[in-house]
């Protein structure tokens, strides 16, 4: 049996490979690019400093933002980089500072994007190896997948940025699925109360900016607050397509039975959905013959609260439901820094603390 130190040692050593660079970003960071990026919701939990310039900086709460941004200004837009890391990312939780040791694994500018995300994959199930953690629970979604499944549903174009906009917020979601399918207000023609149009309007602002729904101040108390005028500018979406919407997003199950559901539903809608679920089929399948004793869902309603993520997402849990890692497809973050062209992004990041706990615990006696 490894002792911590063994294990650390052991995590070193996969972080230092051949085949990848370990890289260590400033801990001083411009505060900006991490509200513009992550939102305000994450900007809460950031710990900031004021240079004398006026210049808004904060401790290194993130890996994956400064290694993008260094990927950009290092002039290797068309170059594959494979980059590592380990050390310590600083946030605050409940007013006060803390401290969190992070490994990672980010893949940029692969000509694969398939095959980097099964890279990455692969680092994440090798570091729980490590820790002999072998049947973690593992939960997959698909952001891409689900903007695909919009389209191929003739989601109204006007609609789709507005439902998207929610994806990762089920509660936001839910409202908006129970508004939709109220016959009051699904009339075509009609116009919705204005108190109701200002709680759209302010509830796809906030969580644009990536502020949170629960707060001082909620999209309700704003709107009654500040009332104004405003149609919806979109088409009614048919009631049949509301209710094929709310069935997709209720799927999390075991990964061949979620897709064989989610094919089914689509072609009693009369449309064939097996082409955009192939390629997460093959994603999952290969993580299950990875993790044979993992337990594996897709949950069709799954998103990190980050809106640059653009494909296949996971998080891998313990037996106490701690996410020991999680990560996956983010081109759109690349574009967003200032690429001039599209770069294929992926990556994880290992919590190292609770890696060793969950070790600890699944020790026997």
């Amino acid at each position: 049996m490894k002792s911590p130190a063994e294990r650390y040692a052991a995590l070193v050593r996969l972080v230092e490979s051949r085949t990848v660079t370990r890289v260590s970003p400033p801990l001083l960071l411009p505060a900006g690019p991490f509200f513009d990026l992550a939102g305000e919701e994450f900007g809460r939990q950031l710990l900031l400093t004021t240079a004398n310039s006026g210049i808004e900086y904060c401790l290194r709460p993130d890996f994956t933002l400064p290694i993008a941004q260094q990927y950009l200004e290092d002039g290797l837009v068309g170059v594959p980089a494979a980059y590592t890391y380990l050390g310590t990312v600083f946030r605050q939780a409940d007013g006060r500072p803390v401290e969190y040791e992070q490994a990672g694994l980010e893949l940029l500018g692969q000509p694969d994007a398939g095959q980097a995300l099964d890279q990455v994959l692969t680092f994440a199930r090798w570091a729980l190896a490590i820790y002999d953690i072998h049947s973690p629970s593992i939960r997959l979604g698909g952001v891409g997948l689900f903007e695909s499944f919009l389209e191929a549903a003739e989601v109204p174009a006007a609609w789709q940025p507005r439902i998207r906009h929610r994806f990762g917020h089920p509660e936001a979601m839910a409202r908006l699925m129970e508004r939709l399918l109220n016959p009051a207000e699904r009339a075509v023609g009609n116009v919705p109360d204005a108190r109701e149009t200002v709680i759209e309007i302010v509830t796809d602002a906030m969580l644009s900016a990536g502020l949170s729904l629960i707060g001082s101040r909620t999209p309700e108390e704003i709107a009654d607050r500040y009332l104004e005028k405003q149609a919806l500018d979109a088409a009614p979406i048919p009631e049949r397509t509301v209710i094929l919407l709310r069935d997709y997003l209720s799927v999390a199950e075991s990964t061949n039975t979620a897709f064989d559901r989610i094919g089914a539903m689509c072609r009693e809608h009369g449309f064939d959905f097996e082409e955009p679920l192939f390629e997460v089929r093959n994603h999952a399948a290969a993580l299950a013959a990875l993790s044979p004793k993992a337990d594996v869902i897709f949950d069709a309603s799954f998103s990190p609260r980050l809106d640059y993520y653009t494909g296949i997402v996971f998080e891998m849990t313990g037996s106490d439901g701690e996410i020991l890692a999680s990560g996956g497809e983010y081109d759109r973050l690349l574009t967003r820094l200032g690429a001039a062209e599209h770069v294929a992004a992926s990556g994880c990041a290992l919590w190292t603390e609770r890696l060793e706990r969950e070790a600890v615990r699944l020790q026997p006696g």
